[in-house]
């Protein structure tokens, strides 16, 4: 009898009820035996197969191989349970493992696919911060030694819930492996999305297929790719210097702010300012320990409190130091300077006795962590960012402050006429501690913002107290504005140099232009006009 259109439908029914019923995947003896013995090649790809079916028993095998606790006693499979061992196919127990159970052999290359692979296997319901280091593991894998067996196990991944950063990188691993395909179409398509991808660490992989490509397509796709990525690579390049080098004018800035009110309108010539940097540094590192210790849960907060104590350290010390020695040293540079360098070593000794001649480490706040990626090879660190912003604030509140407050109309009065202002009933002798405390405050300020991006030591002001006394005086004693042009204009020179012909060939030219710069202009970028002359 012929089967009718019903009989037929009801058989097709009935068999893909029992194809969804019945597990996809299963876990052979012949599966379990070629992953565990043979050449490498094969185990490999068998490893790649059984990561990406969704099975319980292929997975734990893998799993025990990667802690190699897996044996083989002639054609089966076991895992090491304790003292005892599990059948790898049908999850038989065994009391005791076999005496004739022999280990496994796995070489480098076999280890490598065992990552992979296992990474893959977690990616599908992971945190986001363990999917996207999975990914970075597939991805690392895919353009070391891409190989289309791994597709599998990257389409699995790719087809469940993946956080947006690790399915980014998962796609471009998928473009590497295509790349190897003996398919002309899918080398295309990979080499187009691997130049979309704008990422230094496509190119070494784009040059080497160029090599061995011989579709013309293909390697005119090549071609535009390299090209397009070169592009952004150099205009990245370029990005990144000139961050770099706002950075470290963000940086001269700060240490010169308080130098431009010591120096710049009080006139004194302070040696020992670059020690003043390093204990605002010196007591945000206190301010930390003190927050480890004794209140770690707020601990990502500490910075909030180690600013103020930095400039009320430095500023305290800047107070002391004016009121004993150098305010009977106003108009006597040479003495004056003499005397902070005494200062300096002092300073420096003194913090060698306390804490140790070895540098201490500050950490940043959780929130200072981290970066932001830009054109692939632009990195912009979250602390240098902020930092950039600290230093504006700084300036704002010191422009402000000198310039709107009542304390800065003496400051400004007293340093441009001492007798009239002294005349007008100011006490001078007080505004002179206050404006050097100010100045000394903001160094300490300068010290808090270094310690997030370096180590802190004894000598760390040192590194830093020519550069200031450059910025100032290049930027015109006494002028603010003229300190944030030539703290900016430095740290780009700087870096544009350094990229371009190394870090001491960059130093020597700045310096070079400086003495250029003071010689045919003395009185600085910005010169004082009429009666503050």
């Amino acid at each position: 009898m012929r089967p009718t259109p019903i009989l037929w439908l009801m058989r097709l029914l009935l068999a893909l009820c029992l194809a969804v019923g019945a597990p996809a995947h299963a876990l052979t003896p012949a599966d379990a035996l070629a992953v565990v013995d043979g050449d490498t090649d094969t185990r490999i790809d068998t490893l790649n197969r059984l990561a990406a079916e969704p099975d319980e028993k292929a997975s734990a095998l893998i799993k025990a191989m990667s802690e190699e606790a897996v044996r083989v006693q002639g054609e089966r499979v076991l895992l090491v349970d304790g003292d005892g061992a599990i059948d790898a196919v049908n999850g038989e127990k065994l009391a005791t493992l076999p005496e004739d159970a022999s280990d496994i052999m796995i070489n480098n290359r076999l280890r490598s696919a065992m990552e992979t692979a296992l990474a893959g296997m977690e990616l599908v319901g992971a945190p986001p911060e363990r999917q996207r280091e999975a990914a970075r593991t597939l991805q690392r894998t895919a353009f070391e030694e891409p190989d289309t067996s791994q597709l599998a196990l990257i389409d699995k991944a790719l087809a469940g819930e993946l956080d947006a950063r690790a399915r980014q990188t998962l796609e471009l691993a998928r473009a590497a492996v295509l790349l190897a395909s003996e398919d002309p179409a899918e080398r295309l398509s990979a080499a187009q999305k691997l130049g979309e991808a704008k990422q230094p660490i496509v190119r070494p992989l784009l040059l080497a297929q160029m090599d061995k490509e011989e579709d013309a397509k293909v390697k005119a796709a090549l071609k535009a790719s390299l090209s397009s990525l070169d592009t952004t690579l150099a205009i990245g390049s370029a990005l990144a210097q000139a961050f770099t080098g706002i950075s470290l004018g963000s940086i001269l800035l700060l240490a010169a702010l308080g130098l431009a009110i010591t120096y710049g309108l009080m006139g004194v010539i302070n040696m020992a300012h670059g020690e003043l940097i390093m204990i605002g540094a010196y007591a945000t590192w206190l301010v930390q320990t003190f927050f480890r210790q004794s209140l770690p849960e707020y601990f990502d907060w500490y910075l909030l409190v180690a600013m103020p104590v930095a400039f009320l350290a430095s500023a305290l010390v800047g107070a002391a130091m004016e009121r004993s020695v150098i305010r009977f040293l106003y108009g006597r540079p040479l003495e004056t300077l003499l005397a902070t360098w005494g200062i300096s070593l002092v300073l420096m000794q003194a913090v060698r006795s306390l804490f140790g001649a070895q540098n201490v480490g500050v950490e940043n706040p959780s929130w200072m962590s981290g970066g932001i990626t830009l054109l692939g090879n632009l990195n912009l660190p979250w602390n240098r960012i902020i930092i950039i912003g600290f230093a504006l604030a700084v300036l704002v509140g010191v422009a402000l402050l000198i310039g709107k407050t009542r304390l800065g109309l003496f400051v400004r009065g007293v340093t441009q006429n001492r007798p009239i202002a002294a005349c007008m009933g100011v006490n001078t002798a007080r505004i002179d501690t206050y404006a050097f405390a100010l100045g000394s405050g903001i160094a300490g300020l300068a010290g808090c913002a270094l310690s997030q991006i370096g180590n802190v030591g004894p000598d760390l002001g040192q590194n830093y107290i020519v550069d200031s006394f450059m910025v100032v005086v290049l930027g015109g004693v006494g002028q603010l504005a003229g300190t944030v042009y030539a703290a900016l204009g430095l740290g780009l020179l700087n870096k544009f140099i350094e990229g371009w012909a190394g870090a001491v060939l960059a130093k020597i030219a700045v310096l070079v232009f400086i003495i250029v710069f003071i010689q045919k202009r003395p009185q600085g970028i910005f010169a004082m006009k009429g009666r503050e002359a």
